[in-house]
């Protein structure tokens, strides 16, 4: 069989992200010669991605990406960096002893990836007990916190602006990952429109780990101190939902869950929306069908929690903390960030249910946000709407418009073929959780283990029961999570650059 993909230019530009890679991970090194703990686990990291990323790049001297090449190396990048990422975690485990959620053994090695494939695929969920929090270092929960940040919008834009200065199709990459066609349109060069996408991430998270602390001075957040203040701004801007505190946002006062709410909804809004608030066109967003109907989908949602809540004695604990609570884990999961203000495994049957249904809705294309997405909704709502009227009116010519443009029938289909692709892997995968806790004679119910399910493979955290908020995955047997981690990758990088792979006519034809 003849290779028609060029797979050598594919794993050559990975290891430039993965050379790269070295440059945040020198950040929680320095955190722990600063803290006095042990700097080895990042260290073994650096060399480890600064070897096998020069290597890789040694495979190839060209610089061009066509799109099968781009589909390869956005998917073997994502591994690569998630397996990086995991070395901090197992090293940090076998250090810690046997209490440890990343210590040695099958568990240890699954744990550690699995907690660096949530990190960077922003899923948010972890394996990490109550006693991890309290006795791992500050600098392995800073890394935590950082490979979910590069994990939003910033190791695309990173591995965009250092491929466009090779002269590489960036544009392809952050189109297969964002599905924002008009990311050209901003700057007439790629590496400039990465510079602009980097600087505005970097400024909301600025602009984030700023408010919170500001909320720590003034007395309404005193644990918001600056570690956690710049944590929870790089997760809040990545709508990834890692915290450094066993209890979330929980674990903060009501001044800082409502100063958290604004930023994860910044962050699953289209960047490229944000850029032209920037430049003056303050109703430019509004004037966006998708971003009304995702504001609008947070809206809805939120006020039917909190009537559910409001008509719950058992949860209503007022009218502030209802709404409050009500709005902020609404906004968690539509916007796919995954944090808790509280533990909503607690609340009834209804408002778990809706939350259930939130987690498949997901932010704006071309955010950080996961999940199916505001954008596919509205077309298959459109759509739908359309197919009613000609049904009564057979004759009709309709076509179906986003604003002023007219989508394409084709991109109508895919859209379709997505929604129900991602539908079938999601009730599968279900299947998949439910036979086999029932083989380790440790059985899940129906509606936690399609909790997990949709939780993980739409990129959530947080679900129901032994995956709530206030609990972890560890509870899943070693085979449920070593399952689970490529559903995190493959739900991240939005499944079809993953099947496309396993297509023979992809490398042969």
């Amino acid at each position: 069989m003849t290779v028609r993909v060029d797979w050598r230019s594919s794993c050559s530009l990975t290891g430039t992200v993965l050379k790269w890679l070295a440059v945040p991970l020198a950040a929680p090194l320095a955190l722990a010669v600063f803290d006095g703990d042990d700097p080895l686990p990042f260290l073994v990291a650096i060399v480890l991605t600064g070897v096998v990323g020069i290597a890789l790049e040694t495979l190839s001297e060209e610089r061009s990406l066509g799109q099968r090449e781009a589909f390869l190396m956005v998917a073997i990048t994502w591994l690569g960096v998630a397996a990086v990422g995991a070395v901090p975690f197992v090293l940090a485990g076998l250090a810690a002893g046997p209490q440890s959620a990343f210590y040695g053994g099958l568990g240890g090695p699954v744990n550690a990836l699995f907690e660096s494939m949530s990190g960077l695929t922003t899923t948010g969920a972890t394996v990490m007990s109550g006693w991890d929090f309290a006795n791992q270092s500050r600098a392995i929960l800073l890394w935590r916190q950082l490979i979910q940040w590069l994990g939003g919008l910033g190791i695309l834009i990173v591995a965009i602006g250092l491929l466009s200065s090779l002269m590489v199709g960036g544009a392809q990459l952050m189109e297969t990952e964002t599905q924002t066609r008009n990311v050209r349109k901003l700057r007439p060069h790629i590496s400039d429109t990465a510079r602009l996408i980097w600087g505005l991430y970097v400024g909301i998270t600025v602009l984030a780990a700023a408010t919170f602390y500001a909320l720590h001075l003034a007395g309404l957040g005193p644990n918001m101190d600056p570690f956690n203040a710049v944590s929870h701004a790089l997760t809040s801007v990545a709508t990834a939902g890692f915290s450094p505190e066993p209890g979330s946002a929980g674990a903060f006062s009501p001044a800082v869950q409502w100063a958290i709410i604004p930023f994860m909804i910044l962050g699953s809004t289209n960047f490229v929306l944000l850029y032209y608030v920037t430049q003056g066109g303050y109703r430019r967003p509004f004037e966006s069908q998708e971003f009304r109907f995702y504001i609008g989908a947070l809206g809805v949602f939120s006020a039917l929690v909190v009537a559910i809540l409001l008509l719950d004695p058992d949860v209503n604990t007022g009218l502030e903390s209802t709404i409050r609570h009500g709005l902020f884990n609404v906004t968690s999961l539509v916007t796919t960030t995954g944090y808790a203000s509280t533990d909503f495994d607690l609340w009834g049957p209804g408002a778990k249910h809706l939350l259930f249904l939130c987690m498949f809705i997901g932010g704006m294309a071309g955010s950080t946000t996961c999940s199916i997405k505001s954008l596919r909704w509205l077309v298959t709502l459109k759509a739908f709407r359309r197919s009613l009227f000609t049904s009564v009116h057979p004759e009709a010519i309709r076509p179906l418009r986003l604003g002023d443009e007219v989508v394409d029938e084709e991109t109508v289909r895919d859209i379709y073929a997505y929604i129900l692709l991602t539908l079938v892997i999601f009730f599968l995968l279900t299947i998949f959780v439910v036979v086999d806790a029932a083989r380790t004679s440790d059985p899940v119910g129906e509606f936690e283990a399609m909790g997990a399910s949709a939780s993980i493979f739409l990129n959530i955290g947080p679900a129901f029961e032994r995956a709530g908020p206030m609990d972890n995955y560890a509870g899943f047997s070693v085979t449920s999570r070593s399952v689970m981690v490529i559903m995190m990758w493959i739900g991240r990088i939005e499944i079809i650059p993953v099947l496309v792979l396993l297509t023979p006519a992809f490398w042969k034809s």
